[in-house]
């Protein structure tokens, strides 16, 4: 008797529980609504607003200039909406005048499959874009002097194949009349080159070509690497009354051994930008590196806002904005002429 009382018992909360189910579920045929399911939805549709693009830097060498570029390049993205930490992931990586790491580098940035890479210097962009052009990858390049000599487009304003950039192509005719100005006797100028850099090439024609106009001769020596540099400099500072330098990367990374022998030789150099100013050249009417970045981040924001890089064509920097730097103390050791109108928009380094 009391197995059957508890066994209706059980019964009867059975079927209580039943309908209990039964009235949470509707019908039967329609389940309840799965609140995670909901959230899990609403989570993903974040996710896809708030993509990270991955970038990737390839820096061809370790030198002031280049480092301005890049960090004009990030504040550029920055102003337009593209912030590191926020939307935007970069991996920075440097091939220290290395072709081989840089290549290597090229070719890690491919696996990886980024977004979007910045390459800064003309070896750097030329060996992303051997590798990368057919992996869907755009390219935006940087501080590469003549990009139609390194093949990356068929001329300037246009783009290449899923490549742009901007030059930085030097004010040649500015620097000239800064050299003229500062030292009217000069007839003389020597240029020290990698023979292993086309830009290098470009940047001498255009000196050759608007020297003359200022009673100036162009002497040249080229190296093929940095173990040349302390010979070739020497024997360029004993046959000119000055030297300039181009925008060539290894020659800017070993300025401290140009300097040492042309100020033996008593002979100033002439920087392409400020920072080798900063460094002991004696002035330069040279680009913004910075203000180059920025032209170049700008430029790739308005890829990732999905702009067709076919349409973007490659640039310069408007020569105008160039930007005056004299490093004081080296004008004031060779005696230089400043004239009233230099220095009235100088840029002063000690």
């Amino acid at each position: 008797m009391k197995f059957f009382k508890k066994s209706r018992f059980l019964a009867a909360a059975a079927l209580s529980l039943t309908l209990a189910l039964g009235a949470c579920g509707g019908n039967g045929d329609t389940p309840a609504p799965d609140t995670n399911d909901t959230q899990g939805q609403v989570e993903t549709q974040d996710q896809e607003t708030e993509k990270v693009y991955q970038i990737g830097i390839s820096q061809f060498a370790e030198h002031a200039s280049l480092d301005n570029c890049r960090e004009g390049f990030i504040q550029g993205l920055a102003e337009a909406g593209f912030v590191e930490g926020e939307n935007v992931k970069f991996d920075y990586q440097n091939s220290a005048a290395d072709m081989n790491l840089s290549t290597t580098i090229a070719q890690q940035f491919v696996d990886k499959k980024y977004d979007l890479v910045c390459a800064i210097a003309t070896p750097a962009a030329t060996n992303f874009y051997a590798l990368g052009k057919d992996a869907g990858i755009p390219l935006v390049y940087c501080a590469v002097s003549d990009p139609v000599v390194a093949q990356l487009v068929p001329e300037m304003g246009q783009a290449g194949e899923g490549v742009t950039g901007v030059s930085d192509i030097i004010p040649v005719e500015k620097q000239l009349q800064l050299i003229h100005s500062m030292f009217p006797e000069a007839t003389k100028l020597g240029i020290l080159y990698s023979t292993n850099e086309p830009n290098s090439e470009t940047q001498i024609a255009l000196y050759e070509e608007k020297a003359p106009d200022y009673g100036i001769e162009i002497v040249t020596e080229g190296v093929a690497d940095a173990t040349y540099i302390p010979m070739a400099a020497e024997t360029l500072a004993g046959q000119v009354d000055a030297i300039t330098n181009l925008t060539d990367n290894l020659i800017v990374e070993n300025l401290p051994v140009v300097l040492e022998k042309a100020t033996a030789a008593n002979v100033p150099v002439f920087g392409s930008e400020e920072e080798q100013v900063k460094n002991g050249c004696i002035a330069s009417e040279g680009l913004d590196y910075v203000a180059l970045g920025r032209q170049t981040g700008a430029m790739a924001a308005k890829i990732l806002n999905g702009e067709d890089i076919s349409t973007i064509g490659s640039e310069y920097v408007d020569p105008e904005q160039s930007k005056l730097t004299i490093n004081k103390a080296v004008a004031e050791s060779f005696g230089a002429v400043i004239t009233d109108e230099y220095a009235a928009r100088a840029e002063y380094t000690e």
